[in-house]
């Protein structure tokens, strides 16, 4: 495994930590127990465990979960607006993009070697 892959898994762990902890600071914030916030968001008590503990979980159980606290506007709050992109749409001339396109790199010099140069 690379030095940026490992980089990146630590990252995410970091991340998914941070998260759980805050989940479970703000369940605590709120007087529920586990065992209510996981009856309100649908989940179980253990995905709720795991999640608090920065275990993984689904996109879904942690947005239901998000619902029931009734924070979830703070979720979308986190992504940037990608309608808000003033030098793009000045670029595009006012259009809106469709599909990505990745970025082209540098063309690299043509090879010296031609096919029929090794026989002699």
């Amino acid at each position: 495994m690379s030095i940026k892959m490992d980089d990146d898994f630590e990252t995410v762990r970091r991340v998914e930590a941070q998260l759980g902890e805050r989940l479970a600071r703000l369940r605590l914030s709120r007087n529920l127990t586990r065992a209510q916030l996981a009856k309100e968001s649908g989940a179980s008590s253990r995905t709720l465990a795991r999640l608090e503990a920065g275990q993984g979980g689904s996109l879904d159980t942690f947005i239901r979960v998000l619902l029931a606290l009734k924070i979830e506007p703070h979720l979308l709050g986190a992504l940037p607006d990608p309608t808000v992109r003033p030098i793009e749409r000045v670029k595009l001339q006012g259009r809106e993009r469709k599909r990505a396109r990745p970025v082209q790199s540098e063309t690299r010099p043509a090879s010296e070697w031609a096919w029929g140069d090794d026989e002699g």
